[in-house]
């Protein structure tokens, strides 16, 4: 549950929840504490000028959508298969893990003619973005992306990818969005854009800076901001956006993570890789481990996984009987390997040690 980044039930975090409570569940108007919840997104990502508080990653992502088309005037947009943007008819392409052909939807009650509007991608695959933008660049509004691939199991960027499509929509005149609702104050206080330095033109976040409550945001360039309602002429609006129970716990949240929170992150992750990988090693079992930081999946058959074709690749039998297997010894990992797992500030060197000491155990009943 990666949004739980102090752990569950943090001290700090509940009473900032019991003290905002007593104040007052709802309101029909902004609050303070809304505003100190967009200060700090503000001046902690270098790329959002502004910030509209939503209720949830797939307000943020829907409403960044609409606003590039908005902004530029176009009608497509291009995604990359295996990255999930919420359950938005338009991004429900080949979002996570459906198996499903170049325009068609993942979900009934989604016509194809809402998604014949979007273009879908190989992450990892600039020369596909490419061809895209030879094809149709005029046509196109945004590339939306996890920078860091959270929903087809965790995939990391090739050096350079990231880069090449800044570079490929900066010259088009397309927006680029980074959906960072997994790995905003995740990998990173400011997410993917602060280890790359690469500046998104739109960046969506997520329940992570409510704390785990329902909240969403997106943020970016002053002037694309700027062509929301009610200064522009971008509909959006949310009746539970920014509640002032979600920003206090999204407030204590944000205000304890530090330099050394993801030191001791990285630390936590590395350690359990290390592990991981020894156990597989042991065992004799095929496998690869993606980490970045403290996200991290187990891929069972293959010896790498870069992009969605390859986690597709991999052995989803045996990771079901692993799952089982870890389950029945104490640890609840996600049902899939295209999801992400985490590790969390409540986690200590011990229970790193003692989840490796179960998978080595679980890799030979599996």
């Amino acid at each position: 549950w990666g949004p739980m980044i102090l752990g569950h039930a943090h001290p700090d975090v509940v009473r900032a929840i019991q003290e905002a409570a007593a104040r007052g569940t709802a309101y029909g108007a902004p609050t303070a504490g809304e505003v100190e919840l967009a200060r700090r997104i503000v001046a902690t990502f270098p790329s959002i000028e502004k910030v509209r508080l939503v209720s949830s990653g797939t307000e943020a992502t829907m409403t960044a959508i609409r606003l590039a088309r908005g902004f530029t005037g176009r009608p497509r947009i291009l995604k990359f298969a295996g990255c999930y943007h919420g359950h938005v008819d338009a991004l429900l392409v080949r979002a996570g893990s459906g198996a499903t052909t170049h325009g068609t939807p993942d979900s009934e009650g989604v016509p194809e003619g809402v998604v014949s509007l979007t273009r879908v991608a190989e992450f990892n695959h600039a020369d596909q973005v490419e061809a895209y933008f030879r094809a149709e660049g005029r046509e196109i509004a945004a590339v939306i992306v996890e920078p860091i691939a959270g929903n087809m199991g965790v995939v990391a960027p090739r050096p350079g990818f990231l880069q090449r499509l800044r570079e490929l929509t900066s010259a088009a005149g397309v927006l680029l969005i980074f959906d960072e609702v997994i790995t905003g104050f995740r990998v990173a206080r400011g997410g993917v854009q602060e280890l790359t330095g690469i500046r998104a033109d739109l960046t969506c976040l997520g329940k992570i800076v409510g704390g785990g409550l329902p909240v969403g945001a997106v943020g970016g360039r002053a002037d694309v901001l700027d062509r929301l309602s009610p200064s522009g002429g971008v509909y959006q609006a949310g009746t539970l956006s920014g509640n002032p129970i979600a920003v206090a716990a999204g407030i204590a949240t944000i205000d304890r993570l530090s330099a050394e929170s993801y030191e001791t992150l990285e630390r936590l992750g590395a350690r359990l890789e290390e592990g991981l990988r020894r156990a597989l090693r042991d065992r004799g079992v095929r496998g690869a481990i993606n980490r970045q930081g403290s996200m991290w999946t187990l891929f069972f058959g293959v010896d790498e996984v870069r992009d969605y074709a390859g986690a597709r690749a991999s052995d989803v039998g045996a990771f079901g009987r692993f799952f089982h297997a870890m389950l029945e010894r104490g640890f609840y990992l996600p049902p899939a390997q295209f999801e992400a797992a985490f590790l969390s500030l409540a986690h200590a060197d011990d229970d790193v040690d003692a989840f490796v000491r179960a998978a080595s155990d679980a890799l030979s009943a599996a």
